[in-house]
């Protein structure tokens, strides 16, 4: 019997959640250079002026960058009550900012729990230059604070949240340049496919403790450690792939109403959708668009770039059923269960668990509580350390910028 693929995955997150200074400060500095590498790329793209459309899956890469350095800096750098972890009260006074040296009112900028999405554009945001030494300057700061920090989970906290902070964004940054048609030019490690896979997975029914619990750094939604009663169930092995889920377009069926949820049929009309996004039907076969370049569909491939509603609307059609997240974990745990490749939607709404409090970076999960799909796995996009199976990502339904697929269970 094949070790499961989870054991290989979770220890690289693991020796981050868990690990200490030394493994943290090299991640630290590996985080920044790749976000230095994206702005790089997208200063390419779209020149100096890093002019993007003000939507709702946009951020301005100019003010991206700089949140990046900002958010560190507020929960490190210029917070006095750092060493105490999640105990902390993140309403304690901290130090000026180092923009403040040139007149520019930092907080007023970066700060994204004060900032609303859309006046991100009309802000007098520094040039690319200065937000490229900030943070350098940053960084610079941040290991100097870190060799003199506390080695346990108190001390480090702020590190690891930073960092994963900053990794959550170099994500949301390809996603961008998905959306906006252009190569970034960074790639991370895949996860392998299998030659020979195991088309679906029978799991025993049991009792599954759902939330994280134990030493080292967790999310504020995963804490909560619950048992949950899963009955027996099958699920797929894998993520649906493009040679399972074409069927599903190429009869139709985005037009027919009896396979969409009340306001899955709405983000259709809406949108007048036919397909999925960055896909096309050409005479030769079907492609997709990556990074701006139409190529042949790899039909073995996860499909992805779909949204929850596509993925619920495929599951009706196939007589199928998006897994649970407690399923989804479980499952996670057995041999042969493949994933890394796509985001995945679920049946469960992102819910806090039981006795949830949140961290001080208080707007990181309490605020989205309103009934939104928990996505579990991890994307090409996802740095190796940010891919756990009890992380839990969260996303609106009709998102489908993001790197998202989804596996089914039997009804």
């Amino acid at each position: 019997m094949t070790e499961p693929q989870s054991s290989a995955i979770v220890s690289e997150a693991e020796s981050l959640r868990c690990g200490g200074k030394a493994v943290l400060a090299q991640a630290l500095q590996d985080a920044r250079k790749r976000s230095l590498a994206l702005f790089d790329a997208y200063l390419a793209a779209l020149g100096p002026g890093l002019r993007v459309p003000c939507t709702p899956e946009l951020n301005p890469p100019l003010w991206e960058l700089g949140h990046i350095g900002w958010f560190a800096d507020w929960w490190l750098a210029r917070y006095p009550q750092r060493h105490l972890g999640v105990a902390a009260d993140p309403k304690a006074p901290r130090s000026p900012a180092r923009q403040a040296t040139r007149g520019v009112d930092a907080d007023a900028l970066y700060n994204s729990s004060e900032v609303p999405h859309d006046r991100r554009w009309h802000l007098p945001l520094p040039d690319a230059e200065t937000v490229r030494a900030d943070l350098l300057a940053s960084l610079a700061d941040t290991l100097a604070l870190l060799d003199e920090a506390p080695e346990d989970d108190d001390g480090l906290y702020f590190f690891r949240l930073a960092l994963f902070h900053e990794d959550m964004h170099a994500e949301a940054a390809m996603h961008m340049a998905q959306t906006l048609g252009f190569d970034p030019g960074v790639r991370l490690p895949q996860a392998g496919r299998a030659a020979h896979r195991t088309r679906s997975l029978g799991v025993d029914a049991t009792t599954w403790t759902l939330g994280r619990s134990g030493p080292g750094f967790a999310f504020d939604n995963e804490l909560g450690a619950h048992p949950v009663p899963v009955g027996a169930f099958e699920i797929d092995a894998q993520p649906v792939s493009w040679a399972q889920f074409l069927p599903f377009v190429e009869n139709g069926s985005y037009a027919q109403r009896r396979f969409w949820s009340a306001p899955g049929w709405i983000w259709r009309l809406l949108g007048e959708r036919q397909a999925p996004r960055h896909l096309r039907e050409t005479p030769q076969g079907w492609e997709q668009q990556r990074f701006g370049q139409w190529e042949a569909l790899d039909l073995s491939a996860p499909a992805r770039h779909l949204s929850a509603f596509e993925a619920q609307a495929w599951c009706a059609w196939a007589g199928r059923r998006l897994p649970t997240e407690a399923e989804w974990e479980l499952a996670s745990q057995q041999p042969g269960f493949r994933w890394g490749e796509v985001w995945e939607w679920t049946a469960s709404p992102f819910a806090p668990f039981p006795g949830f409090t949140p961290h001080p970076y208080v707007d990181y999960s309490q605020p989205w509580f309103d009934g939104r799909p928990v996505l579990k796995g991890a994307s090409a996009f996802t740095v190796p350390r940010m891919r756990h199976p009890q992380y839990r990502n969260y996303f609106t339904p009709e998102r489908n910028d993001i790197v998202a697929g989804f596996r089914s269970a039997a009804l």
